[in-house]
């Protein structure tokens, strides 16, 4: 990660690693881990966001299976949790259930990601932890003879776990999905105003990049008669399932990808739809994400193809939009957000 975009909650787990007042016990486990020089040679890790993972495979860390991991193996589990609360205390659950006996926790999280809250829970697992604040984050850990509440990790366990969820927005009325996903219990302002553009008559073979659980390409279907094969490109492991789920009825051709959006895409397309994220793991706002987005769907559509796209009105896409595309047109605004429309020369 460049210094430009320096991932501090990673900063602060390894902080007292580096300080000598924890040392590497391996075999360790690294959930929802992120690259780092630091790292010990042989720690397994999850991480379902592609970028990352794929990082971390590059440096030959093992990825194992978040839903699957083996009981009661590490004598050190390190974790990076989440803002959503349900999904970061299952993964404390899930922690919990991977340690060895006698083994610690150790997790980070930044201070206005929620550091506070995950402490307390942490704390309310594992009965104390020991606590430091560094780079605007706080680090903690369990004792390595903590007294756990066996039964609260029994229930946080599936706290994120994928359920049935209602909207009278969504394609039928109902989805599945989980805690943590972006958007997971609503459909977005943003993919609402954008479905509400959409022409009807999209045509031939479209994707979707950053596809989430799947409602702009719902919607695409159930409005675009004439749309013959659709791809989903969706970078958080978790969302991709939901939306395979959520479209498992589609009566035309879907293909779902795990794949890093910013990092080119191999399909050709007659259309794309795009509400594409301006965050990133580790970091704040990053538009450079959104261009790379716009870059990447110049590359792939097809001559005259299409690109429509949503975003936050603020965001600097208008250069990216001039560069990759002939006819640039902004189709609405409006609750901060802009439409916009993009024909490839």
């Amino acid at each position: 990660m460049s210094s430009n975009h320096r991932d501090l909650a990673l900063d602060a787990l390894l902080h007292p690693f580096q300080q000598q007042l924890l040392q590497w016990q391996p075999p360790a486990l690294f959930l929802r881990a992120r690259p780092s020089s630091a790292l010990p040679a042989g720690i397994q890790a999850t991480q379902p966001f592609a970028p990352a993972a794929t990082a971390l495979q590059r440096v030959g860390t093992a990825l194992l299976d978040e839903d699957a991991l083996p009981a009661a193996a590490f004598p050190l589990v390190l974790v990076l949790p989440p803002r959503q609360r349900e999904e970061a205390r299952a993964l404390f659950a899930k922690a919990y259930a991977a340690l060895a006996p006698g083994g610690i926790v150790v997790a980070a999280v930044a201070n206005d990601e929620g550091a506070k809250s995950r402490e307390a829970d942490l704390k309310q697992l594992a009965g104390s932890v020991t606590t430091l604040s560094k780079y605007h984050c706080r680090v903690f850990w369990t004792q390595p003879h903590a007294v756990w509440n066996a039964e609260l990790g029994a229930q946080w366990q599936g706290l994120d776990a994928p359920r049935r969820v209602v909207t009278d927005d969504a394609a039928n009325g109902h989805f599945m999905s989980r805690p943590g996903v972006f958007a997971w219990d609503r459909v977005d302002a943003a993919s609402k105003m954008l479905v509400a553009a959409l022409p009807a008559n999209l045509t031939g073979a479209v994707a979707d990049f950053g596809a989430g659980w799947g409602y702009l390409a719902q919607q695409v279907l159930a409005r675009c008669p004439k749309v013959t094969s659709l791809d989903l490109y969706e970078a958080d492991a978790r969302a991709l399932a939901l939306a395979q789920h959520n479209l498992a009825l589609a009566q035309v051709t879907v293909r779902t990808h795990w794949h890093d959006v910013t990092a080119g895409v191999d399909g050709r397309f007659d259309a794309i739809v795009c509400n594409p994220p301006f965050h990133a793991l580790g970091g704040g706002e990053r538009p450079d994400i959104g261009r790379a987005f716009i870059a990447a769907a110049a590359q792939a559509l097809k001559p005259k193809g299409v690109l429509w796209l949503v975003a936050n009105r603020h965001l600097p896409y208008e250069d990216a939009l001039a560069t990759g595309f002939a006819q640039v047109s902004c189709v609405a605004q409006g609750g901060g957000f802009k439409i916009v429309q993009a024909v490839k020369a």
